[in-house]
């Protein structure tokens, strides 16, 4: 297991070295310069000049990558453009944000999608099934940025004097104050260390963090923020996992030993969720894996709709700013992400299925 563990991430470092170079190229190839997208009229040639001299981006292609390569194996993403600060301090503001919408959305993805697949192919071709796959084709079809806010019609202005009201954007309600669960436990930490950086990436999971603090005010009003845009960036991801799930319990309860098992008077029950569902595991495991990639890229969207300042939205200013190191941060971060996920999808396997060795 070890083994397979290094050359897995042996392997991952063409995989990441090559999403840098296409990085740094297509972010080169777009119209446009960073001078001429951030200080607009004011772009003369000199001043041009003198700005890409200062930012580095006289050098040619070839010479920004290398110095490009050095910086991020230092752990440096460079200095935005754009805010004149660390790529990695607007990481660590801005990546808990997507991360937390995102495992929200992917959790309901999976507390919803899962079990509707499972009763689908249960109740074969029954009514339950065809208004299941109905409403799984609507929810592939519908885009992200539609949803949002046909959601935000209802919840925030049909129902907003009811008790289903639900804020339309942002992240909090204005005036309301998070404190960091580092200064809530009194910790002492020296500014700029690791430790300091950590902390203060996990403190701005306003859920998390205010869950270990005990600031239950805070913790339902980061909910109520977060349930429309989660809802309509889940919707995808649940219509496909519904539909997986469905083909592979299908697929299983056809085996002989579910038969042997129903003929041994087994309970429904049982036989569906103990034969079946474990053994037709792997390829919703996988379909899950797969759809955090989705959930990432429909974060741009989704982020842009409710007013979310994540990565997802980040990405979308940083690039008609053409700022090229915080395009280039954020995708070899998400990159990473991506790869460790598959990483452990592939580690499960040999736990959900014992036939299955990682030599």
């Amino acid at each position: 297991m070890t083994q397979y563990i290094i050359r897995r991430l042996v392997a991952a470092i063409p995989v990441i070295f090559g999403v840098l170079f296409v990085t740094f190229v297509l972010a080169r190839l777009i119209p446009g310069d960073p001078c001429t997208a951030i200080l607009g009229e004011k772009a003369t040639p000199e001043v041009c000049a003198q700005f890409n001299e200062e930012k580095g981006l006289n050098e040619p292609i070839p010479v920004q990558f290398a110095i490009y390569l050095k910086d991020v194996f230092s752990g440096d993403f460079g200095e935005s453009i754009r805010f004149k600060r660390p790529v990695s301090q607007i990481l660590i503001e801005r990546l808990p944000i997507t991360l937390e919408l995102g495992m929200t959305a992917l959790i309901l993805a999976l507390i919803v999608g899962i079990p509707a697949g499972i009763v689908s192919a249960v109740r074969r071709n029954s009514a339950i099934d065809v208004t299941t796959m109905v409403f799984a084709n609507i929810g592939v079809s519908m885009p992200v940025f539609w949803l949002g806010l046909m959601l935000q019609y209802v919840f925030a202005l049909l129902l907003k004097n009811t008790i289903f009201a639900m804020p339309p954007s942002g992240r909090l309600s204005p005036g309301t104050e998070v404190i960091p669960f580092y200064v809530a436990f009194g910790w002492q930490l020296q500014e700029g260390s690791f430790m300091a950086k950590f902390s203060e990436f996990l403190g701005n999971f306003y859920i998390f963090n205010s869950f270990i603090t005990g600031d239950w005010l805070v913790l339902l009003d980061a909910l109520k923020h977060l349930f429309l845009p989660a809802v309509a960036l889940s919707t995808i991801s649940m219509a496909i996992i519904a539909r997986m799930t469905r083909s592979s319990m299908l697929e299983v309860l056809g085996l002989d030993y579910i038969r042997t098992a129903k003929a041994k008077g087994l309970d429904q029950r049982s036989v569906v969720l103990k034969h079946a569902f474990r053994n037709a595991l792997l390829p919703i495991v996988t379909i899950a894996g797969l759809q955090f990639g989705l959930v990432l890229s429909g974060a741009i969207l989704t982020e842009t709709v409710f007013g979310l300042s994540g990565v997802g939205r980040s990405l979308y200013e940083a690039i008609t700013a053409r700022d090229y190191p915080i395009i280039q941060g954020f995708v070899v971060v998400i990159s990473c992400g991506y790869v460790l996920v598959n990483l452990l999808i592939d580690l499960s396997y040999a736990y959900l299925d014992p036939r299955i060795r990682l030599d």
